[in-house]
């Protein structure tokens, strides 16, 4: 069983958010302020950890430099960019405003998980083989070159592959992964891809779901 450490001081988030977790089998460590989750990690391995980021004692930027090797996701009411920008780049694996939708958390707590029990694995779908961290998409024995942007949307696609992915959500998901990219570009990026591919092979493995956005084709 998965353990998962909350830290929030508001109780009424405290509580949705436990009970929310547990319903999906998650075992449940909780701290309502720095100092205390501090005390917990030092006695506990940790799975995750949805942090807060307005906290008595230690605030959450402090506590993500302190913390190694443990998955973070910053559930926070700061909305702006500098925010966000400073958390990931101290060390937050994901950043999602309040109020969240809880099926997104979900997924995004899934997928910090996968991804940490997977982190030496390469992203696998039917015959193609996304290699990490290199920029190389695999199908059978034949590599295809990728840009850094090309790489990051498929990585999402990899990540996510039993869903679709909306637009906005696969924009947010590359945005510290690449360079500035938007809905038009995106497009652009998803054709350039499927044209690599089908140098290759002629089966179609990207689809559009119109008016939404994106998912691999079982």
């Amino acid at each position: 069983m998965k353990k998962i450490l909350i830290v929030e001081d508001d109780m009424s988030i405290h509580k949705i958010l436990e009970e929310m977790l547990e319903q999906e089998k998650y075992k449940i460590l909780s701290a309502y302020s720095g100092t205390e989750a501090l005390m917990i990690l030092e006695k506990e391995d940790v799975d995750l950890i949805l942090l807060d980021l307005m906290l008595p004692g230690l605030n959450g930027e402090e506590i993500i430099k302190k913390i190694k090797d443990i998955p973070i996701i910053v559930l926070s009411a700061k909305v702006s960019t500098e925010d966000k920008v400073n958390c990931l780049l101290s060390g937050a694996n994901d950043y999602l405003t309040k109020p969240f939708e809880k099926n997104e958390l979900l997924a995004r707590i899934e997928v910090q998980l996968r991804t940490k029990k997977d982190n030496n694995s390469d992203y696998s779908f039917k015959d193609l083989k996304l290699l990490k961290d290199n920029y190389i998409l695999k199908i059978k024995d034949k590599e295809i070159n990728l840009t850094k942007t090309e790489y990051a949307i498929l990585k999402q696609l990899f990540v996510y592959q039993n869903q679709v992915v909306s637009k906005s959500k696969l924009l947010d998901l590359i945005r510290f992964d690449t360079e500035d990219c938007d809905e038009n570009s995106l497009r652009v990026h998803i054709s350039n891809i499927r044209k690599k591919i089908k140098k290759y092979s002629n089966e179609e493995y990207i689809d559009s779901v119109w008016g939404v956005g994106f998912k691999l084709k079982k």
